[in-house]
């Protein structure tokens, strides 16, 4: 689960509501303070997450001239989806909401970039149809499947979610994390109102089929390097999710832009947010839409 350093968007960033062919999606927008615009991204967040996971990059994204978009995706946080069908949150169908989301920011093509699950959204997307987007960022998301530990703990969390409700849930998570470390205990009582009303609004057929998505996804490299697209792999220097060294890979495979952020785990986003900002706004600067 990302940690924003704050659910309160800074000065600059404004909650949006993105108005598409697919239906409305909450946001947050970050806008240059003046001078020409120099593109458009649109940041996709990871499973559990929301558009409050890349509310640290909006100020120097603005600062280096990018317009960017954070969404909540179907079903997740302030966007409402259905809590007990599965169906809209088919892969395909959460692909379909983001084109729509690229083509209400329209007409020129935009960033797109997808954190973790927001990765394997993004390149399904992308796969469907490449031509609104001018490029692609894979932020912690890796080729197929996650991990082997990492499958087992999305598996708990949906045999969890099928037997019990949301708040249950909650407080199961919680108990977990304070097993596991007394950091994660302090990071929970420091944010846990905001977090726990981000789970609270969250759909749980969601979470089932994304977890499900998560643990099944193939390997669809070749696809994806088999397009005119430029590809950008960033990630933090450990990651438990997808291994380093299998990021490293899939960059190779794409021939994509590689970097590693110092000091970042799963989420470069909120662990060192500047330096991951400055990396995307470089990688952005050398391929405009």
């Amino acid at each position: 689960m990302s940690r924003p350093p704050t659910f309160t968007p800074p000065p600059g960033t404004r909650a949006h509501v993105l108005h598409t062919a697919r239906g409305d999606f909450a946001a947050l927008m970050g806008e240059p303070d003046s001078g020409r615009v120099r593109g458009t991204a649109l940041l996709l967040p990871g499973f559990t997450g929301s558009k409050e996971d890349f509310i640290a990059l909006h100020g120097a994204l603005s600062a280096a001239g990018y317009r960017s978009v954070a969404v909540d995706g179907r079903g997740q946080y302030e966007t409402p989806g259905p809590a007990d069908d599965e169906r809209p949150y088919a892969q395909g169908e959460l692909a379909q909401d983001v084109l729509a989301q690229a083509a209400a920011l329209g007409p020129a093509k935009v960033h797109l970039l997808g954190h973790s699950l927001g990765g394997l959204i993004a390149r399904a997307a992308v796969l469907a149809d490449p031509a609104p987007f001018a490029s692609l960022t894979l932020m912690a998301s890796g080729p197929a499947a996650v991990s082997e530990p990492q499958q087992q703990r999305v598996k708990l969390l949906r045999d969890a979610l099928a037997a019990l409700d949301m708040a249950q849930v909650w407080e199961a998570i919680q108990a977990l994390e304070a097993a596991e470390g007394a950091e994660d205990v302090i990071a929970v009582r420091d944010d846990g109102e905001d977090l726990r009303r981000r789970w609270m609004s969250g759909s749980p057929a969601q979470l089932i089929a994304t977890g499900r998505q998560l643990c099944g996804e193939p390997d669809r490299v070749d696809e994806l390097a088999a397009l005119a697209l430029p590809v950008h792999v960033l990630s933090g220097e450990r990651d438990e999710v997808w291994p380093v060294p299998l990021l490293d890979e899939m960059a190779r495979r794409l021939g994509a832009e590689r970097t590693v952020v110092a000091g970042a785990e799963h989420s470069p986003n909120t662990d060192r947010p500047h330096e991951t900002a400055v990396a995307l706004a470089a990688f952005w600067d050398r391929h405009p839409a």
